[in-house]
């Protein structure tokens, strides 16, 4: 009796410290609020299946409890609860796979038009490569990658030379335009992601993973890795600016291009290692 009324008890207040719960999502950001209607039909399948086994459970305990005289009864096959079963869990689970097949190919068809930014992750900074005045990012490869050129962009690339280049700096954005990231990491398994943007993906060695989402209000944002990748996981941490479009076309004309970086950078290395 008293573990049955543990078991209730525990259900009431996981529903109740649900529904009054102080933590909640953070106010959303982006176009992404799809994400959000996904996390909520699964709160509620499996909030259900939670509350239906735990109370069974409960029941059985009560109902089935050691009483003198009371002999178990042996049925190992019941067709018609089995069936019931297979159909309830076949629901179940096709209610919380097939949102979220929606969203997700909605999360990788990335609309036309939509600008291209680069994101490059390293123990433990975050890099971010974006388009100057023609709008195109330049070619790169991993394989051309240097101290003073993170992001292995070809040089000989004419699409490349305003190309901007921000190590360990605020990423600045444009409010209301669909943006493409695309992903890359140096050296270990990270992730890029913003709270507020409810949008995040992997950065696989080797690989350039993307996904796209529009801003949608003007503020600061804490970038955050969501992946244990070391000792300094914690540390890495970055912002993002969304600003409209006025701001950021005025931000964008103040950042220097990489044609002017990149050749500025291999005088200091060069004179730095003379001396």
């Amino acid at each position: 009796m008293i573990l049955a009324v543990v078991l209730l008890l525990l259900t009431v207040g996981s529903v109740l410290f649900h529904f009054y719960s102080p933590w909640w999502w953070t106010p959303i950001a982006s176009n992404w609020d799809y994400i959000d209607h996904t996390i909520i039909i699964t709160f509620w399948i499996t909030g259900v299946a939670f509350v239906l086994i735990i109370g069974f459970v409960a029941y059985c305990v009560y109902r089935f409890r050691h009483r003198e005289g009371q002999e178990a009864h042996y049925e190992p096959e019941n067709k018609r609860l089995e069936w019931w079963l297979t159909i309830a869990t076949s629901l179940g689970v096709a209610g919380l796979l097939a949102p979220g097949l929606v969203v997700w190919k909605d999360f990788v068809t990335v609309p036309a038009g939509a600008s291209e930014i680069e994101v490059m992750g390293q123990q433990w900074q975050w890099s971010f490569r974006l388009p100057g005045k023609d709008g195109v990012l330049g070619k790169s490869s991993d394989g051309a990658v240097t101290v003073e050129n993170p992001f292995g962009i070809n040089k000989d690339d004419p699409q490349a030379q305003d190309d901007i280049v921000l190590e360990a700096a605020d990423l600045h954005l444009p409010a209301g335009k669909p943006i493409k990231v695309l992903l890359r990491s140096k050296d270990v398994l990270h992730n890029f992601y913003v709270p507020e943007f409810r949008a995040k993906m992997d950065l696989i060695p080797g690989m350039v993973t993307y996904f796209w989402f529009t801003p949608t209000r003007t503020a600061k944002f804490d970038i955050l890795c969501f992946e244990l990748c070391g000792t300094g996981h914690y540390t890495m941490r970055g912002s993002v600016v969304v600003e409209d479009d006025a701001a950021y076309q005025t931000w964008l004309s103040q950042q220097t291009a990489f044609r002017d970086t990149y050749q500025r950078t291999k005088v200091v290395t060069k004179d730095s290692s003379v001396q």
